[in-house]
């Protein structure tokens, strides 16, 4: 059971964090994969904070929560688009590696 319960843990984590694991993985370029991994973990903090905070009076609990399932919303969005669209992560300027053109 407990063996069980943290080869799960390890899963979840490692399907969020590692790049290589994540639908983020179909996001060919590194340095975007990253960027969008920071985007959803400052979306994540802000939105725990802004959850955490209402907490503490009833009433704006349901602000909250609005918050939470809108990061939740985001984060499913994002992952998916990754797995099923990652040419929408490339970036269409800048410096390109030798030989590759658009």
């Amino acid at each position: 059971m407990i063996a069980r319960l943290s080869s799960y843990v390890v899963y979840a984590w490692n399907f969020i964090f590692n790049h290589e694991v994540s639908p983020l993985r179909n996001i060919p370029d590194v340095a975007i994969r990253h960027y969008v991994l920071q985007a959803l973990g400052l979306m994540w903090a802000a939105s725990a904070s802004v959850a955490i905070g209402s907490y503490t009076f009833a009433a704006a609990s349901v602000i909250g929560h609005s918050v939470l399932i809108g990061a939740v919303a985001i984060t499913v969005a994002t992952l998916t688009t990754a797995a099923k669209k990652p040419q929408l992560f490339v970036r269409s300027f800048g410096r390109h590696k030798d030989g590759e053109h658009e």
